[in-house]
């Protein structure tokens, strides 16, 4: 059952259930206020809604921690490619590097974005106020606009390295990144 078709099933029931339980006793008696049964009802389903909202942010965290866990293996084969003057080696661990700190810019892979889109075009926005103040790209739950950017550039910069490595330059760029990352993973206030 779709979120959707269970929020409509559970105002249905709601619904019903308020009319059945506030419906008065007497016809001269007239309800005040909304009976407590719908407000309760109500409660349920914004219970719902927010658990729905906190469970997408952890599932985007998790992805993105999974993406930053293989961006550090590969940091880790480039350092050593690097250090062996294995230049083919150093191309395909800072190729791939630079792939990864893309998708964690984007918040996933081309699949993920798939999904982010279908949730924008169902009017689903995680961070509605946030894309209004242009902090968020739409449907993008937890990497800003800056971090984007600042990653994005990180990857572009890494994956030039592909073509002349430099152990240096690499740290600089992997630097970025981790700033960015910090910034990002930091607990919500």
């Amino acid at each position: 059952m779709t979120l959707r078709t269970t929020a409509q099933w559970i105002f249905a029931v709601g619904f019903a259930a308020g009319l059945a339980l506030g419906a008065p006793a007497r016809a001269d008696e007239s309800p005040s206020g909304t009976p407590p049964e719908m407000v309760t009802t109500y409660n349920a389903l914004a219970d719902a809604i927010l658990a729905v909202k906190n469970t997408e942010d952890a599932l985007v965290r998790t992805i993105l921690g999974a993406t930053y866990a293989h961006a550090g293996v590969d940091l880790g084969r480039a350092r050593a490619a690097i250090k062996a003057n294995d230049a083919k080696g150093s191309q395909a661990a800072l190729e791939n590097l630079a792939s990864e700190v893309a998708t964690i810019a984007s918040e996933g892979d081309a699949a993920v974005g798939a999904v982010r889109k279908r949730l924008l075009e169902g009017g689903h926005h995680h961070h509605a106020d946030g894309e209004a103040k242009g902090i968020y790209d739409p449907g993008f739950v937890v990497v800003t606009r800056a971090a984007h950017q600042q990653l994005l550039d990180a990857s572009r910069a890494i994956g030039q390295l592909a073509r002349a490595p430099k152990a240096d330059a690499l740290e600089a760029e992997w630097g970025k990144v981790q700033s960015a990352w910090n910034g990002l993973m930091r607990p919500a206030k």
